[in-house]
């Protein structure tokens, strides 16, 4: 066996001793030994392949695969085809999301040589990696198993962030191989077994250290808001906040209770003069709070105590007010048994106070459902039918910029509560949302859907782009076509005394056809025009990729949205 072939047998392996399960390639000479690394590990049923051609569609792809908290790998040959991952390497930095970049680079006596597809691929992707590492060119020599195994066991360590104060999120394994690139006909033995440690272990496991937190401190006027974060603490963080009784304005992210929340929280953060008579003492922040501007304004508020609930290192705090930062053990922790006196431990809330904040939430639920029902075909409408339409246990991707907005505007307390929303929040971009949740899709193993906008959908087509050897995501698109920039007529580029300037560099209608895109990439697409034709569509259960299209006038998204604020306030007047 040469060198090239047995270095990426091993790394392939050892990743799939720690638990690697799905895996993204891209095509590429010099890859070419991870390719048959990987093709032999799917053939035996050790992980799922998943092969794309164009590298930034690859690379979100993983993403959406690896937002379960499994590290997912992609690989690539040298070159720019490296350069396009950082997109995606940039998400999954800052919404803590555990990608393996694995590139393939030209041995050292090849770099700075001219070669062609030669560049500089050391440290690529900067500070956004939580580690880096040159993995030098293969020899053949007894040992070098071990060392392959150990850099594979870091790479997946610093991907899901052990120690246990560290951050998950990408990390880029850089690895120069010489030719031969395929495997031999009928190569020398390896001079030690290739396969690892017995019985299946991995070469190294490094336990997490354990931390006891101490609880947050006692405040009955608090208000929380819940941001972005992982899935699996969502619904925990929701519940123990419902038991010590401290409201809770949420962002549409994640799986949790919706009833338990203050429905419509930011558009009651509008209402200025309700506000003003109710007021908390402080704001617990849960996550990273990316989406609403009312909720940045009152953390900005004089007189409030800002603290911040976060694991990671690079806590949420964009206008520089927090007080204190918590781990998320600090919050399951409040409110629990304590030793001695019990210093620590939590008072309720002020339930009158907490009280008028659910009954604000249920004020302005009752305005705000009645106006997005007559909005129709906005896009909360559209939100809004796509929520109710959804069966039991449904993932919904939802795409960056105005779809979101929506979809917050749309969100009903009585969604159920094993609906899981998915979104890349990490630098909130409309790159890549096709392939990022074809890649959710595809992890969760179940039909899934999404709703996103024509330029977010425009900008990933190669989304589409899924060869027939592939394992093809059960996923329904919603695509809201209002032919252009629709979250900019909501934003002061959109105000009436700037409309001279304002479509060709803000709206940027494209008149692209979503059929004929479709069309040229095998995928099913359906043109509603009514209500009951798209909760038709969304609710009948199909496999295999479709795109559901409808069309939304742009020119009435400021208004509605204004509208939106206005009942608001009118609903909390007393």
């Amino acid at each position: 066996m040469n060198p090239s072939t047995a270095l990426a047998t091993v790394l392939v392996d050892e990743l799939v001793r720690r638990g690697v399960r799905e895996a993204v390639l891209c095509p590429g000479s010099r890859s070419a030994p991870f390719a048959y690394a990987l093709q032999e590990a799917h053939r035996a049923g050790r992980l799922r392949l998943h092969v794309r051609v164009d590298e930034r569609s690859a690379g979100f792809l993983a993403l959406g695969l690896a937002k379960g908290s499994v590290p997912v790998p992609v690989v690539t040959t040298s070159g720019t085809a490296v350069a396009n991952l950082h997109p995606a390497v940039l998400e999954a930095h800052h919404g803590g999301v555990p990608l393996l970049v694995v590139s393939a680079d030209r041995p050292p006596e090849l770099r700075g040589t001219g070669a062609n597809q030669t560049t500089d691929q050391l440290k690529l992707f900067g500070d956004a990696v939580r580690w880096f590492h040159d993995l030098g060119a293969p020899e053949r020599r007894p040992g070098q198993n071990a060392v392959w195994r150990s850099v594979a066991c870091r790479a997946w360590d610093a991907a899901v962030g052990l120690p246990a104060e560290g951050d998950a999120g990408p990390v880029h394994l850089n690895v120069a191989l010489r030719d031969p690139l395929v495997p031999d006909p009928a190569g020398e033995e390896w001079p030690e077994p290739l396969d690892g440690r017995p019985e299946g272990r991995p070469w190294v496991v490094r336990a997490p250290k354990q931390v006891r937190p101490f609880p947050v401190e006692a405040c009955p006027r608090t208000l929380v808001v819940l941001g972005d974060l992982p899935l699996d603490w969502m619904y925990d963080v929701v519940a123990h906040v419902e038991d010590i009784g401290w409201p809770v304005v949420a962002e549409p992210f994640g799986w949790f209770d919706r009833s338990t929340v203050v429905p419509h929280g930011p558009l009651v953060l509008t209402a200025q003069e309700w506000l003003d008579r109710h007021l908390p003492e402080r704001v617990l922040v849960v996550g990273r709070v990316t989406l609403s501007r009312p909720v940045q304004a009152l953390l900005r508020r004089e007189g409030i105590r800002v603290e911040v609930v976060d694991s990671r290192q690079r806590w949420s705090d964009p206008g520089h007010v927090a007080e204190r930062v918590y781990p998320f053990e600090a919050l399951l922790a409040t409110g629990g048994p304590t030793s001695g006196e019990e210093p620590w431990r939590i008072r309720r809330a002020d339930e009158e106070w907490a009280a008028s904040w659910r009954v604000a939430g249920d004020r302005v639920y009752t305005a705000v459902q009645k106006l997005v029902d007559d909005s129709w075909p906005s896009g909360p409408a559209v939100a809004a039918t796509v929520l109710a339409e959804l069966p039991t246990e449904a993932t919904l991707f939802v795409g960056s910029s105005k779809a979101v907005r929506d979809l917050d505007h749309a969100m009903s307390r009585d969604v159920a509560d094993d609906l899981h929303v998915v979104a890349n929040r990490g630098l909130a971009g409309i790159d890549g949302c096709v392939s990022t949740a074809a890649g959710v899709a595809l992890a969760r193993g179940r039909p899934a859907y999404a709703l996103m906008g024509d330029l977010t959908f425009l900008h990933d087509t190669n989304g589409l782009l899924i060869g027939p050897h592939e394992p093809r995501p059960d996923l329904t698109i919603v695509v809201v076509n209002d032919d252009g920039g629709g979250i900019f007529t909501t934003l002061e580029p959109g105000a009436p005394e700037r409309a001279r300037d304002f479509e060709r560099v803000f709206g940027t209608p494209t008149g692209a056809s979503i059929a004929d895109l479709c069309r040229a990439h095998g995928v099913a697409h359906q043109l509603v025009t009514s209500r009951e034709a798209l909760a038709q569509a969304v609710s009948v259960r199909t496999s295999g990729l479709r795109v559901v299209e409808i069309a939304a006038p742009r020119a009435a998204h400021r208004d509605l949205d204004a509208r939106l604020r206005e009942a608001a306030a009118r609903a909390l007047r007393d």
